[in-house]
């Protein structure tokens, strides 16, 4: 991730990866077929560590009524804060997204790691229902690669690595969200 981070994506080699971890390029061969394979492990990686904040978030569905915006909040600040205190996971994460390989690495990737994600997403739909007005996926692709691109801005200096930073980015994030978040059915929308 380091080297990526240096290198970028495409220009990146096994020798640049073995000279930043003190070792030969004949010893990560012996784990990885090549810089594919090594790109992806590491995406993985990262990706795994990201999902995993999840499972340690305190989620009360109670609040999630009582307070839509600051319940959250509560689960996207922690993710938040992830990115912003790893910068080479997350110039690397970008990076990686943002490239030709992801589409294809995307398509056979296992999410299971994401279930508990994924969970507290459903339980936002069933408590919220209008949410089912728009598309998913995009809704979610938008959260997690605008966070991820915030994040980015943060550890490249773009940006203060701040409270009112975090609060400006979470209000941007969340003011096409906000709409959605009334508790009904579809059809007792406005």
């Amino acid at each position: 991730m380091k080297a990526v981070r240096k290198y970028g994506l495409e220009g990146v080699r096994i020798q640049n990866v073995s000279e930043l971890a003190g070792i030969s390029p004949g010893a990560l061969y012996r784990y990885f077929d090549g810089k594919e394979q090594l790109i992806v492990d590491c995406f993985t990686y990262v990706d795994k560590q990201a999902a995993a904040l999840f499972e340690n978030l305190k989620f009360d569905p109670l609040d999630m009524i009582a307070d839509p915006m600051g319940a959250i909040k509560g689960l996207w600040l922690p993710y938040f804060r992830f990115w912003t205190s790893h910068p080479d996971e997350t110039i690397f994460y970008h990076r990686f997204r943002d490239s030709a390989f992801f589409p294809q690495y995307d398509k056979k990737r296992d999410i299971a790691y994401f279930d508990t994600f994924i969970g507290m997403v459903h339980a936002f739909k069933k408590a919220f229902p209008s949410l089912d007005r728009i598309n998913q996926d995009l809704l979610w692709l938008h959260v997690l690669t605008s966070t991820v691109m915030y994040a980015k801005y943060v550890v490249e200096g773009a940006i203060p690595n701040t409270e009112e930073t975090e609060d400006t980015v979470f209000r941007l994030l969340a003011t096409g969200l906000s709409g959605y978040l009334l508790p009904g059915k579809p059809e007792e929308m406005p």
